[in-house]
């Protein structure tokens, strides 16, 4: 009987499983658990820009969902596991590499938890980091990320921590990322010095390349701040792409899961990295993952410049051999749910139901323009302090209306993304959406192919994050003899192809100039009072 692999994607809110049939590609079962402490609301504050997941969230679901999808199936039929996260979501450790808040004395402590990606806490850090990377005289060490630290990342989240807990400062031996623990703790391997790395976590996040020896050395992290100083030696030195297998499944693992100790856990990434993966991404495709924000994914088998303004160009980040590309925005569909709260404050409202009504308005008919910055910009050239507008209102203005304009808003930043690749000299040639929106909303996906006025492809892979980890997971196992033939193998096609219309694409060319000029004056404005 055919080997089986299982794929595990940490999203924001939830954890999913899939089971795949390494032969056939069919998804035999999947599930999807979501975090209890985090849809409670615990940790987090919203109005600070604060959200923290705490690490039993990661245990429990991880055992919850494998044993679902692999109950009634032979556990001996397994043969390996391929996992993504969020990122970057790093948490610091003690000695052994257990998370500081799975210790008694910082169990309630937010500090002690996993900082979730969209956590905004350290702007002030990041900008620090901008700055001595730019006059320190020396190598400019975020010129791989895009040449702008985002306080989404790793260092930035460090730095914002010592500074602000001492407890959690006193206590911390190292640092992980979520995805690189999680396969750890599988394995047995959760010792911070030797714990395997994950070379897309370190290259987009954390300021790791090859050229300069790993991470930024020991001189530039101390100049930074001297809280930084001997953390390095504390860290890693080499990184792994998601083919290599981590190990096998700990005797207290296997026994946890229900699976045999000879499973093989793969590698580890970020989601979007796997969703480009599950979606079979092709050189020169840019695959979407499109949900409360995005994360856009492109793979070139070389790429000649340092891309200004994205989340960096990490060699294996996505598929052994080519070039990773990422960059993204800060809010997508949270820019849809902001404004579904705003309207629901005194009862529920349906986006279906605005979706539908927005959808029979002509484009450029309303004079409304929005500007999808809610949650800062991600990409191109990151910004925390920028926010969200909406322009143009008038008495006559309706609900649908304005979610009309700020679907627009969120799909123009997303355009600008792809412009910024041209220019840069990085072709875009096709386009594929992934994610909850990707899949329930024909609306945004239309719009995206209007403004792009290219086709969006739409995969037909349900969970193509799972999915891109089921894939590694094959290639880690040895059960296909590389990544390449487990995507040409276990892909699921697609669903459906969004054709731009020529009329729609006409009007939106000029609604996303004005989109341009009204971001650059608010721009311009906000930062004169930063």
């Amino acid at each position: 009987m055919s080997r089986l692999l299982i794929g595990i994607d940490f999203g924001s809110d939830s954890v999913r499983a899939v089971l795949i049939d390494a032969e056939t590609g069919e998804n035999l079962a999947s599930h999807v658990h979501p975090y209890r402490r985090w849809s409670e609301g615990l940790y987090c504050d919203a109005a600070q820009s604060r959200f923290r997941q705490h690490p039993l969230d990661y245990l429990e679901g991880i055992e919850v969902v494998i044993r679902r999808v692999v109950s009634g199936v032979d556990p001996a039929r397994v043969a390996g596991i391929g996992i993504d996260t969020t990122g970057s979501t790093p948490c610091a450790v003690d000695r052994e590499g257990t998370p500081l808040a799975l210790k008694p004395e910082f169990a309630e402590n937010p500090n002690a938890m996993f900082i979730l990606w969209k956590d905004h806490t350290a702007i002030a850090e990041a900008a620090r980091i901008n700055e001595y990377a730019k006059t320190h005289g020396g190598i400019d060490y975020t010129m791989y990320e895009g040449g702008i630290y985002s306080s989404e990342w790793f260092w930035s989240k460090i730095l914002h921590t010592l500074k602000s807990d001492p407890a959690v400062r006193g206590a911390a031996f190292s640092w992980v990322e979520h995805c690189d623990w999680i396969a750890g703790e599988l394995c047995g391997r959760t010792d911070p010095l030797t714990m395997v790395r994950s070379r897309c976590a370190a290259g987009h996040k954390a300021m790791w390349h090859a050229s300069w020896g790993g991470l930024p050395p020991e001189e530039f992290l101390s100049g930074v701040d001297p809280l930084l100083a001997g953390l390095r030696s504390r860290l890693y030195t080499e990184t792994c792409t998601a083919d290599v297998p981590v190990g096998t499944l700990s005797p207290e693992w296997a026994g946890r899961l229900g699976l045999p100790g000879n499973v093989v856990v793969a590698g580890t990434a970020f989601d979007c990295h796997f969703g480009a993966v599950g979606a079979q991404i092709a050189p020169y495709e840019l695959v979407k993952v499109v949900g409360t924000s995005t994360c856009d994914i492109l793979v070139a088998p070389e790429v000649d410049t340092c891309v200004r303004g994205i989340c960096g160009q990490v060699d294996g980040s996505v598929i052994p051999g080519m070039v990773g590309l990422e960059a993204g925005q800060s809010a997508f569909g949270d820019v849809y749910a902001w404004f579904k709260r705003l309207l629901g404050w005194a009862g529920e409202v349906s986006i279906p139901e605005l979706e539908k009504e927005a959808a029979a308005i002509p484009p450029g008919s309303t004079g409304i323009l929005a500007l999808d910055w809610f949650n800062g910009r991600r990409t191109p050239d990151a910004n925390p302090h920028l926010r969200g507008a909406v322009l143009g209102l008038n008495l006559g203005s309706s609900a649908p209306m304005v979610y009309r304009a700020l679907a627009e808003s969120t799909v123009f930043g997303a355009r600008r993304i792809i412009e910024r690749f041209r220019e840069e000299g990085v072709p875009v040639k096709a386009v594929a959406a992934i994610g909850g929106i990707a899949r329930k909303s024909p609306f945004v996906m239309q719009m995206c192919a209007d403004v792009f006025n290219l086709p969006i492809k739409t995969p037909a892979a349900e969970q193509a994050c799972a999915l891109g980890g089921a894939m590694f997971a094959a290639a880690a196992a040895g059960v296909y003899p590389d990544l390449d033939t487990a995507m040409r193998k276990m892909g699921a096609g697609i669903d459906r192809v969004y054709e731009p219309d020529p009329a729609h694409a006409a009007v939106y060319e000029e609604e996303y100039r004005r989109y341009l000029a009204y971001g650059k004056l608010l721009e311009e404005e906000t930062m004169k009072n930063v």
